[in-house]
């Protein structure tokens, strides 16, 4: 599970993160949407640890992320805004570093490779250096990488960037069944149609406030609207939010 409270952060004068507090929860797909510049990135960059809050406090699994930063680390499995593949390493070296990060050794990590590499059929790459991949390609490396140690929370910043509609309805049905086995998802996006298809939960967001949250049909119901799309846009589109 994971937990934001209160959660604050500031660039100078730019209030990027005003008081937010979110939970999402084991065996649910969450997601985090809203427009360019919400704010989305900024806390999942704090969720993972990436920045310290301003203000407020991050949880996984009940672990305090500015306390203790690697057994919470540990708990998730990240893909961030930037995938960070390193160009002269192949895929499986990219799965045995990070999976050896994660505790995995011998046996144990050959059977993670073999079973991550499975979800995009990877085995065309895995002995290829990441130079010269294309963006889907390193997209589907860095996807298989956040999900190398099985972690119990997964957190995504916009996944399907990139992806071609075969790749992303993999993605799909992979999410779901993590989804299925219990897995903590909280995934950021403004593409309505992804978070319509993938969550159970959604939290809008708009200029570093949380203006609503519910299921999709919550959303509809509460903003008067008939699908996601003209709801998100009416809500964000208020001053002082949905109180739910």
């Amino acid at each position: 599970m994971i937990s934001v409270k209160n959660l604050c952060k500031s660039f100078g004068d730019l209030v990027a993160v005003d008081n937010v507090s979110l939970k999402a929860m084991d065996g649910m797909i969450t997601g985090l949407l809203g427009p360019n510049g919400a704010g989305k990135t900024t806390i999942l960059r704090t969720i993972y640890g990436l920045q310290q809050p301003d203000q407020g406090e991050v949880l996984i699994d009940n672990i305090n992320v500015s306390e203790n930063l690697i057994p919470a680390v540990a708990k998730m499995g990240i893909f961030p805004d930037s995938i960070g593949l390193y160009d002269r390493l192949t895929t499986r070296e990219h799965l045995q570093f990070y999976g050896e990060m994660h505790g995995l050794r011998g046996a144990k990590l050959d059977a993670a490779i073999e079973k991550t590499q499975s979800y995009f059929q990877l085995d065309e790459l895995l002995d290829r250096r990441c130079k010269g991949f294309s963006h889907g390609q390193q997209m589907k490396v860095a996807l298989s990488r956040a999900l190398i140690h099985s972690p119990q929370n997964l957190i995504l910043d916009e996944p399907t960037n990139g992806l071609d509609v075969m790749s992303i309805r993999t993605l799909r049905k992979l999410l779901f069944s993590l989804r299925d086995d219990g897995v903590c998802i909280l995934f950021s996006s403004h593409v309505m149609q992804e978070v319509s298809a993938l969550c159970d939960h959604i939290f809008i967001m708009a200029e570093g406030k949380m203006v609503a949250e519910g299921s999709r049909d919550r959303l509809c119901e509460i903003s008067g609207e008939e699908n996601l799309e003209d709801a998100f846009v009416k809500l964000i589109g208020t001053d002082e939010g949905i109180a739910l």
